[in-house]
């Protein structure tokens, strides 16, 4: 059986990112994740963990000025200072916090210029080489065009290539469930094709981003393809409540 944890950036945000630990543990969650945790010490949060007994999943590297644009500085090449210490960072909370996973955002780029590609594999490596050293893994995400414009990794199959090339046992492919179906559809043979490289999974509906069992797709069915493949690690649930995080958890009870 599929075992959840809930995005703390995008659910209970009704409330005060601290209290959204508890609120998630009480829900019935078994771990949480987030984007972007650098607002608050890596000590306070480790306490709001601890004190709930749920586990980190996953967070994202700094992305750089998220409100003048930025989202992830691994494609730019005139950033490279600025990345190594947005990498040291993220390392410094995991180590904290015991994450095993970090997502590292591409950045905005066009997917053709070679320069952003070089600096991409080059980073990649780097980070996943720094990763290695605290027992940690570095994750790329594709990422679809109507939610992300510009992103420079948007192809399931392009990102899968790069792990290969790349061929490092701590760099895997982070398989958002609502991502793959907007870009390719095909969710299935997706997750069947590309499991061997996945290192974390997240769902939301499709095309709304709200609940599991919401949208387009029959989820159920794809959590239990992911029992099938074997997948033990969590789910993210990166999705939009549609009416309130409690609200919609009825999804989530055949799990609970």
């Amino acid at each position: 059986m599929p075992r959840f944890a809930a995005n703390l950036t995008m659910l209970f945000t009704e409330l005060p990112f601290e209290a959204r630990f508890a609120a998630a543990a009480d829900a019935g969650f078994e771990a949480v994740e987030f984007l972007f945790p650098y607002d608050h010490s890596p000590e306070n949060v480790a306490r709001w963990v601890q004190q709930t007994g749920l586990a980190v999943a996953l967070f994202n590297l700094p992305p750089g000025d998220w409100s003048a644009g930025d989202r992830g500085l691994a494609v730019d090449p005139r950033r490279q200072e600025e990345f190594v210490s947005s990498l040291a960072l993220a390392l410094s909370y995991a180590k904290v916090l015991g994450v095993k996973f970090l997502h590292c955002m591409a950045g905005i780029a066009d997917p053709r210029d070679p320069a952003a590609a070089r600096i991409y594999r080059d980073n990649l490596l780097r980070a996943a080489e720094a990763a290695a050293g605290i027992g940690a893994q570095i994750l790329i995400e594709p990422l679809n065009p109507r939610d992300m414009p510009g992103y420079y990794l948007n192809d399931f199959d392009v990102a899968a290539e790069l792990v290969r090339q790349i061929d490092h046992p701590c760099l895997k492919l982070q398989f958002d469930i609502y991502h793959r179906q907007i870009l390719h559809g095909d969710v299935l043979t997706g997750l069947r094709t590309h499991f061997p490289l996945i290192g974390h999974v997240q769902t939301a509906a499709v095309p709304h981003r709200g609940e599991p069992g919401s949208g387009e797709l029959d989820d159920v069915r794809i959590f239990a393809e992911l029992d099938a493949l074997g997948y033990d690690g969590f789910v993210g649930c990166e999705y939009r409540p549609m009416a309130g995080t409690v609200a919609g958890l009825h999804w989530l009870d055949r799990y609970r």
